[in-house]
């Protein structure tokens, strides 16, 4: 694990926008593509002949939205895999996360599912279940493979039964950003190392007007959303969201509860921030414009600030929230083949090659995200960008969703629960024994 109190300065590139950065990161992608196989053991590698590889592919794809995304990989990306396999073709369905389990759903239910398709960090386990998704271990790729180039937590993301049927994309990690000028002025030099510290720190950099009205929040908890907030500090207290073999909810446990009343009581009794006061659809972070001091955050707050207010960058400081297991929440996206692909080892290949370094660096840059291959790190990308390169740093102690197959029908029941603790209409040990309760019901169907 890696922690820092202050850092060295982060090396930035000034003077170029990101969408220039951008441009100058495909030649490097470019050229980490032609040293392909960061994915492929050397027993599918000697299998491959390419021109035995064959097929009309079609993908689904969520984090390519956009015109610039999809001309990175059309233009971009997809001409380098065609060049390596030339009787293969790929047709791309663009969308974004909000429609892409409704599309998945519906794929399934008419037939008609994706070569490949791409979907979230704990939704593997529901489609793998379902029979929906091809096993990658038959066509060479095992869990002991990828770890040479990725963590054991983020290879777990894409198995099932001991064997791969996703393989990681990109990232996204939450954990906790400081405002270090706005800690200085309060006389701190240090981001909190202990949940005490955190509570003392948050209470002398909240801020209220002389009628009480808060205008600055020594701790953000409202901009993220509930569900990954609470499961932030739970996962930092030593808590885990399921048993370990995935039978039975586990937040409703002394840890669980503990990490929960430790937010309500940033709101009720140290009155850090009010409901109200911020949300996950803010226009901008509280953190850019100074109405936050700390927060619970997610690394996307770098490419934001750089749109926003680059001049705030060089105060943006990462720390895992302290706790019995400091630790942080990472998502992400995974890629995976239909079990029903006519193309299977066409579209297999597909996959390697979208999560092997050079596609993955432009990927994860396009999009501001954080790149699963440890090789990565040292990329001018992850360098120049603090959140993203402390997220890689802490790889080892990220801690992920999912678990059962039931996972995404049970995730939406999170944030009512943990708003209805926050609210105060229930106490954080009733709030989590419910929501266990109902866990485990619909587990138990």
């Amino acid at each position: 694990m890696t922690t820092r109190t202050m850092r060295p300065r982060h090396r930035r590139t000034t003077g170029l926008p990101r969408a220039a950065r951008l441009a100058t990161g495909l030649l490097t992608a470019s050229a980490l593509t032609l040293a392909l196989g960061a994915c492929s053991t050397p027993e599918a590698e000697q299998d491959a002949d390419p021109n035995a590889i064959s097929g009309d592919l079609t993908m689904l794809t969520p984090i390519f939205e956009g015109s610039a995304g999809q001309k990175l990989l059309e233009e971009e990306l997809l001409p380098q895999f065609t060049a390596m396999y030339p009787d293969v073709t790929v047709s791309v369905d663009y969308t974004n996360y909000a429609r892409l389990n409704e599309k998945l759903t519906t794929g399934v239910v008419s037939g008609l599912v994706p070569d490949v398709m791409m979907m979230g960090v704990g939704w593997i386990e529901a489609f793998a279940d379902r029979g929906v998704l091809a096993n990658l271990s038959d066509g060479g790729l095992t869990a002991e493979s990828l770890e040479e180039t990725m963590t054991p937590e983020i290879v777990e993301a894409g198995l099932w039964n001991g064997d791969v049927y996703g393989v990681p994309i990109m990232l996204d990690a939450r954990f906790g950003v400081a405002r270090m000028d706005l800690l200085r002025e309060a006389g701190y030099d240090h981001t909190p190392r202990t949940w005490d510290e955190l509570v003392e720190m948050a209470d002398a950099l909240t801020e209220r007007d002389a009628k009480g009205k808060l205008t600055r929040t020594g701790f953000d908890m409202l901009t993220i959303e509930p569900r990954q907030m609470f499961e932030t500090a739970l996962f930092s207290n030593g808590g885990s969201l399921f048993s370990e073999d995935n039978s039975s909810p586990a937040f409703d446990s002394e840890q669980g509860v503990e990490a929960l009343q430790r937010i309500v009581d940033l709101f009720h009794d140290q009155k850090v921030e009010d409901t109200g006061f911020s949300a996950p659809n803010a226009t901008v972070n509280p953190l850019i414009n100074g109405r936050a001091a700390m927060a619970i955050a997610h690394n996307n707050v770098w490419t934001q600030a750089e749109a926003a207010d680059p001049e705030v960058l060089d105060d943006l400081e990462p720390f895992l929230i302290p706790g019995d297991s400091p630790s942080m929440f990472v998502g992400g996206t995974m890629a995976a083949v239909s079990a029903t692909s006519a193309h299977e080892q066409a579209a297999q290949k597909l996959v390697e090659f979208l999560a092997s370094p050079g596609p993955a660096l432009a990927a994860n840059q396009q999009r501001g995200n954080v790149p699963a291959l440890t090789e990565l790190l040292e990329s001018d990308y992850v360098q120049d960008d603090r959140l993203v390169q402390f997220a890689m740093e802490n790889l080892s102690v990220a801690k992920r969703e999912g678990g059962p197959p039931k996972w995404l029908g049970l995730r939406g029941d999170v944030a009512p629960a943990i708003e209805n603790a926050i609210l105060r209409k229930k106490t954080a040990k009733a709030a989590l024994t419910d929501l266990a309760a109902a866990f485990q019901k619909k587990l138990d169907r």
